[in-house]
């Protein structure tokens, strides 16, 4: 397996101040900015299918959010990779501030086009935040890369406190359903984008023609570690995405409140982050390929029990391992894939990485809303065609990691 290159300055432990430094304002970062993320997979389903004119398309603003993301993945992975991190940070937010903005308008006229174009403007936030991950290796050394990942992965439990809760506060604020909402969004990346005023990681430097340029996009999606990495943590994210986007419209469809939809939330997403206290921990004791499939073995128990019932116990214990399930085989390829590719392929293979990624989300989270609204008469039925979908990615995935643990080793870079 190839790694990536480091520099002598990154190889000693004391060398890590810096990065120990960078990975706290991005855990803030993630905190703070992170929280918009589960209040809009939480009201986004809602709103869209209190504006929507066929429920079918109840979900199709989480799917313009998450299109977005796989469409700006790269050109956003350029900005980072030409202007630094802080420049690539500081536009994400810029539009997360205004997708809220076009969206709370959209609310208060209710218009369901200009609603999606609001979503659409957020995904570029979504993109951006995902290079969180990877800015938080971009300083640290070989030892304390996947630490650092996980721990500012494990910035999103207090998201997970704070987004929900906030759409408590904020929904009904307002005589418009959720307009609240999307104004607290917009204060939240204002604040938020102070933080990286203070982040310190330097900017790559420019090639010189005769520098190295690494490998192309083909060669890197085609080395074998490289693109299981990819299709494991695309089918995490997908299958997240999946289930957690029709959760809140499942629940309510089963006669529960919309708090209880929220809470549901706050519990899938607190299984999303607390574990990566020691996943890094985790990965550096057993291994990647092992903590990816326990991931993936967390993701099918999820669905199994998601499929016994809809009762408020069942949608809680289903989205805590979907939760749990994420986290191991999301960070794990993402550790996977950090130590894959050198300095000189890092803009070019995050942004084919992401994009493939927020690819497959796209196509998760425009599925859902087909499966849990047209599926059948009840949203049980629905519910359960979304939990029994995840079966054939999870066999993709899981049998890529099997042919890649079977591979030789001189063959894998």
């Amino acid at each position: 397996m190839s790694t990536a290159t480091t520099s002598p300055d990154q190889s000693a432990p004391e060398d890590n101040r810096k990065a120990k430094r960078n990975v706290v304002i991005l855990v803030l970062a993630q905190a703070i900015l992170g929280a918009q993320m589960p209040m809009l997979f939480t009201i986004g389903g809602l709103a869209g299918q209190s504006l929507a004119s066929n429920i079918c398309f109840a979900t199709l603003p989480i799917t313009m959010i998450v299109l977005s993301s796989m469409l700006s993945a790269t050109p956003v992975a350029a900005v980072m990779q030409r202007f630094g991190r802080r420049v690539g940070f500081m536009m994400g937010t810029g539009f997360g501030a205004a997708g809220a903005a076009v969206g709370a308008y959209a609310l208060s006229i209710s218009s369901f086009p200009l609603f999606l174009v609001g979503s659409f403007l957020t995904g570029t936030y979504m993109s951006a935040h995902g290079f969180y991950r990877f800015a938080a290796a971009d300083t640290a050394s070989d030892a304390y890369r996947p630490k650092a990942i996980s721990y500012v992965m494990a910035g999103g439990l207090a998201a997970a406190i704070i987004g929900p809760q906030l759409v408590k506060l904020t929904s009904d604020a307002y005589v418009v359903p959720f307009l609240g909402a999307y104004v607290a969004i917009i204060a939240i990346n204002l604040i938020g984008s102070l933080l990286f005023l203070f982040l310190d990681i330097p900017t790559p430097p420019k090639p010189s023609a005769d520098a190295p340029q690494g490998r192309t996009r083909w060669q890197l999606i085609t080395t074998p570690v490289i693109a299981v990495a990819v299709i494991c943590g695309m089918v995490s994210y997908a299958l997240m995405n999946l289930v957690m986007t029709s959760t809140p419209l499942a629940v309510v469809g089963c006669g529960f409140e919309q708090d209880n939809a929220a809470d549901i939330v706050t519990a899938h997403v607190l299984a999303m982050y607390i574990p990566s206290f020691f996943t890094g921990h985790l990965i550096a004791r057993f291994g990647t390929q092992k903590i990816i499939a326990a991931g993936l073995v967390i993701l099918a128990g999820a669905g199994v029990v998601a499929l016994q019932g809809v009762e408020l116990e069942n949608f809680f214990i289903a989205l805590v391992l979907l939760g749990i399930g994420w986290n191991f085989g999301f960070i794990g390829a993402t550790s996977l894939l950090a130590a894959s590719h050198t300095v000189e392929e890092r803009g070019r293979m995050q942004g084919l990485n992401d994009l493939l990624v927020f690819g497959g989300v796209t196509l998760a989270s425009l599925a859902s809303g087909g499966l849990m609204n047209c599926s059948g008469g009840e949203a049980a039925v629905g519910w359960a065609a979304v939990n029994i979908a995840m079966a054939p990615f999870l066999m993709l995935a899981g049998g890529a990691l099997i042919w890649l643990m079977f591979q030789p080793k001189d063959e894998l870079a």
